[in-house]
């Protein structure tokens, strides 16, 4: 392994100090591949190896299962209130931990140091709920006669983390299904797994029990494909692309198991005339930037009034120039890409919109000399004079390349907000307080932040798409609910 050694401390952490190198966790142990096969993890700013880990397959799956589905009995029926303060436990060492799970994410994708962390307020949100789950009771035919429903965890549970975010989204996406009942198989990027094993590793300290949560690492189609297909799981998570959230769906309908879904965006951010620019563009800069535009949340189209366009334009251009580009240790505004692949994505995008006829008024290029040339870095990128329509405009690029369209009305404005497959998250800028409801009620996404971007600083906000974006919804107050089945229990009197 070779990790670059002249890194200020407070940025670096060490990998195999933390955990064990080539190991995964199945039922409560740290083991290695069953074929013996790892995979090298790879920082995106330097390209450093920075640990092993297995190379999973299906023998590991079915290996994963099995212990989730042994340890499920006891957790399903563990005194809920207890269940709750065992997460609340791991949330205790996720705090405790903060630093090194921020440096380690930093490290195995390339994101910018980015405290405070909101790992653990998110776990302690939802389990707090832990014991406030129940049922009903319901009318009957007979005064003799009692009907009432509970809720019923589904078992063993598979949740497929992305690379982009896998500190914060792994608990945003176990702690729902953990504090109702259910065991859990994850499934992180082989690109990023490390900050899951971590977490994992953590809930392990606070007391879960061996076999509640089990990760196994590998490639989606060694591990991914047969962890949902897997008749031994009974519900799946998945967050990442819409055409690998369409193939999950497949695979989970083949065995009649729901499934949810956070998939791409193509989020608008809509700015009327009477916004306040000030506080604005930087939400328009940062929504963009922010990960290098790596987040099916970003914020990648203005939707602009036609009266204060080359306003904002000229204000976004003064935002780019300012944006600090380089790895995670400098602690810049804007880290590489995750990789080749994604570069290529990027760059191929940029010059699609070049040849639609947008007008490049800010970036494009890729950021060679010294530091550049070990990683995948792109200047943050603006297309303005950009029809609606436009493939820029339309699908899902997944780098730091922001589009301008304009409107003359709030109807146009609407129907160009609306105007693709996706709908995950939203934003509109206006000082009308009537103006940000008509928007919020009538915009087709999931969250609807108002003079925000992202939905920066919500705790236990509700995350999930509308149309292409995907369904069901994780880390709110009825999360548990999606994660427990309804059963009716109706009691008769025999004596009469």
């Amino acid at each position: 392994m070779s990790i670059t050694t002249d890194i200020p401390a407070k940025y670096f952490v060490d990998p195999q100090a933390l955990l064990e190198d080539g190991t995964m966790l199945i039922g409560g142990h740290w083991v290695p591949a069953s074929s013996g096969e790892t995979i090298p993890v790879l920082n995106p700013a330097t390209q450093d190896v920075l640990a092993h880990v297995p190379r999973g397959g299906r023998e590991d799956v079915d290996a994963a299962v099995a212990a989730a589905a042994a340890a499920f009995p006891a957790w399903r029926d563990m005194n809920p209130t207890l269940r709750g303060r065992l997460v609340e436990r791991w949330a205790d060492l996720c705090e405790a931990h903060a630093e090194e799970l921020e440096v380690l994410e930093n490290m195995e994708n390339g994101r910018p140091k980015f405290l405070p962390t909101p790992i653990a307020p998110n776990i302690r949100f939802i389990a707090g709920l832990a014991d406030k789950l129940g049922g009903q009771s319901l009318p009957t035919a007979s005064p003799e006669q009692l009907a009432l429903t509970l809720r019923d965890p589904y078992g063993p549970i598979a949740i497929i983390v992305p690379w982009n975010g896998p500190g914060w989204a792994t608990p945003k996406r176990i702690v729902g299904p953990l504090i109702a009942g259910n065991t859990i198989v994850v499934k992180p990027a082989a690109e990023a797994p490390l900050t899951v094993l971590l977490l994992a590793k953590l809930a392990l300290e606070a007391g879960i029990p061996a076999g509640v949560i089990n990760v196994v690492t590998g490639t989606g189609q060694e591990v991914g494909e047969p962890l949902v297909a897997h008749r031994g799981i009974k519900r799946v998570s998945f967050t990442g692309s819409t055409t690998t959230g369409t193939r999950i769906a497949e695979l989970a309908a083949s065995h009649q198991i729901p499934a949810i879904l956070e998939l791409g965006g193509k989020s608008p951010q809509v700015v009327l005339k009477d916004a306040d620019l000030a506080l604005t563009i930087p939400q328009l800069v940062r929504g963009i930037v922010s990960n290098s535009g790596q987040a099916c949340a970003a914020g990648s189209r203005v939707v602009v009034d036609r009266s204060i366009e080359q306003e904002v334009i000229e204000g976004i251009k003064a935002g780019f120039e300012k944006v600090t580009v380089g790895p995670w240790y400098e602690d810049p505004d804007m880290g590489p890409l995750m990789n080749a692949t994604q570069e290529r994505r990027v760059l191929g995008y940029i010059e699609l919109g070049k040849a639609e006829g947008a007008t490049l008024a800010w970036g494009g290029r890729k950021l060679t000399g010294g530091k550049y040339d070990s990683g995948s870095y792109i200047e943050p990128t603006l297309f303005t004079n950009v029809r609606h329509g436009m493939r820029i405009e339309q699908e899902e690029i997944f780098g730091p390349v922001l589009t301008v369209t304009a409107f003359d009305t709030e109807d146009e404005a609407l129907e160009i907000a609306n105007g693709t497959d996706f709908g995950l998250v939203s934003a509109v800028f206006t000082q009308d307080v009537g103006r940000a409801v008509h928007f919020a009620r009538r915009i087709e996404a999931g969250l609807v932040s108002v003079n925000t971007t992202l939905g920066f600083g919500g705790i236990g906000v509700p995350a999930g798409g509308f149309k292409s974006s995907g369904y069901g919804r994780i880390n709110a107050t009825d999360s548990p609910y999606e994660w427990t089945q309804t059963k009716a229990v109706v009691f008769g009197n025999t004596y009469k």
